[in-house]
């Protein structure tokens, strides 16, 4: 069967959603696409770490079977036939849950997690587990288990955290689009890392699978992809609607990606008190503030947030102390993730709610009337790989914590957020934008988004 353009593996399409159309065209096979893709793993992640299982012949096989269906045509899951991975903290039939810990190195999951089940009924082809950092807790990839998650734009810098697999796997061409999951930045970092684009859907919008551990709902899950609309196209796939329609339903993410926003209030912030923000980054959100007021929209600046790192991390802590790890597999862990617990066990679940309730109220009320919010999404570019090797358990947490200063309000708040790319630094590394949407309104972010990709690719 002809490759798509008649050419090699390497013209196959970047976007997951054009990938989708030459398989249900027939003008390509599954087998054909899961077999690049294959091919870019073997040559691309020994270097760059980002997946930690690879599943190459249950893969195949899986794409055999999507041949099979889309020859028979009728009703098609959206991305049948389409390959991607799932983080290693969410369960994968037949493969191992390690969490990025040495502690669970050995669990084998026999069931499919909520992730992996909204995947596997949207048609998807599972090539393996990607890589996270411990207990999914930091904004980078380096754990006791296995090598660095590197950028695949710069491999001595890292692709971000705790999804960051996923994301080098995306940016490297591994994978044509992933779902991550996001507790603090954990999709929106490393997709400004690696120059894609990243959405952590808002509190109730999408299933929340992290109930046992995050009792106070800070985390989110959301997909990592190149474009604003596979993004958009893949929440619909978790979110339930796994059969392609066309035209997209009115309600469906998708189909916000081609309305064109009214014109907005929007508010632009550039500072935190607790990070200082590279004048390259800060220079694509002022571009990104002028292009918004060029086509309309009504901008201003804001203030910073009146906040303390202390007074997130009792929630961060709590939700890593939930975890069940027997005392003896304690020294098994990280330097940074044994603080963490310990942290963790002198805050109640009910004390972590408590604060979660004041904290959210606080950022809605900072947030205001605004119809949405632009920001750096990470104050810096990514940092090297070993930056934080010479610091103990809670100096890592700490020195890290800047990355995530404009991401976590969100998660306490529960309200949308979507990492663009906004440019390049003079040393080529990616800059994000990052856009935030008021609770439940997923689709003005991705509207923003659709709009602003395009215009920063044009500019």
């Amino acid at each position: 069967m002809q490759q798509a353009g008649g050419a090699a593996g390497s013209d196959l399409p970047a976007s997951a959603l054009e990938a989708a159309a030459l398989l249900r065209r027939r003008a390509l096979s599954s087998v054909e696409l899961v077999r690049h893709h294959l091919d870019v793993v073997a040559r691309r992640n020994p270097e760059l770490g980002s997946f930690v299982e690879l599943r190459a012949e249950r893969a195949l096989a899986a794409a055999r079977r999507a041949d099979a269906r889309l020859a028979q045509g009728g009703d098609l899951p959206a991305f049948l036939g389409v390959p991607t991975g799932i983080k290693d903290h969410e369960h994968l039939r037949g493969s191992f849950s390690r969490v990025g810990s040495r502690a669970f190195r050995w669990v084998l999951s026999p069931i499919d997690g909520p992730v992996a089940s909204a995947c596997r009924r949207g048609g998807f082809v599972f090539l393996g587990k990607l890589a996270t950092s411990e207990l999914a807790i930091l904004p980078f990839i380096h754990t006791a288990l296995h090598p660095p998650a590197r950028n695949p734009i710069a491999p001595d810098h890292y692709a971000g955290g705790s999804s960051g697999g996923s994301a080098a796997a995306v940016a490297s061409g591994m994978l044509p689009i992933a779902p991550g999951s996001d507790g603090g930045g954990s999709i929106r970092i490393p997709a400004s890392f690696c120059g894609l684009v990243g959405v952590k859907a808002g509190r109730g919008t999408l299933p929340h699978p992290y109930d046992l551990v995050d009792r106070v709902r800070i985390s989110a899950i959301g997909p990592l992809a190149r474009t604003v609309r596979d993004a958009a196209a893949l929440m619909d796939v978790l979110a339930g609607r796994s059969v392609y329609v066309d035209p997209a339903p009115p309600d469906s993410f998708l189909a916000a990606c081609g309305r064109s926003p009214e014109r907005l209030r929007i508010r632009v912030l550039r500072t935190s008190p607790h990070a200082r923000v590279d004048p390259e980054v800060d220079a694509c959100v002022l571009r990104a503030a002028r292009l918004l007021e060029g086509l309309g929209h009504h901008v201003d600046e804001a203030p910073p947030l009146t906040a303390e790192i202390d007074e997130f991390i009792p929630l961060m802590a709590r939700m890593v102390a939930n975890v069940p790890i027997p005392p003896f597999m304690n020294r098994l862990l990280q330097p940074t993730t044994r603080w963490l617990r310990g942290r963790g066990k002198l805050v109640s679940n009910a004390d972590a709610q408590a604060l979660r309730i004041v904290l959210a109220e606080r950022v809605l009320g900072w947030f205001g009337d605004a119809d949405a919010w632009i920001t750096p999404t990470v104050p810096e570019t990514a940092p090297r790989v070993g930056a934080f090797d010479q610091l103990d358990g809670e100096a890592v947490f700490r020195a890290a914590a800047p990355i995530g200063a404009f991401t976590a309000p969100y998660n306490v708040s529960g309200q949308p957020a979507a990492s663009v790319p906004a440019g390049c630094s003079s040393a080529r590394l990616p800059i994000g934008l990052q856009i935030v949407g008021p609770p439940q309104g997923e689709r003005v972010v991705l509207a923003l988004a659709a709009v602003l990709e395009e215009t920063l690719g044009r500019a």
